[in-house]
């Protein structure tokens, strides 16, 4: 469990830093769900990690009851 943690962790900061390199984040133009986060992080901290928690307990939920029909069926 620990080993998949600590390589998820790897795989999304080099995913954010691959968004931030290539798809920059020119205002209106082209900005990323991440690249939002982080400029919110630089402004204000509670709304970013509300965001963050929604869309990780929302994604959490969808996969518990995928998995849960799954094993029903």
């Amino acid at each position: 469990m620990l080993e998949g943690l600590v390589l998820s962790w790897a795989q999304a900061l080099g995913e954010f830093g691959a968004a931030n390199l290539f798809a920059g984040s020119l205002q209106g133009c082209t900005c990323t769900v991440t690249l939002a986060i982080d400029s919110a992080l630089e402004s204000d901290l509670a709304p970013a990690l509300l965001a963050v928690m929604v869309v990780t307990f929302t994604l959490l939920f969808v996969v518990r009851g995928l998995a849960g029909r799954r094993t029903a069926d």
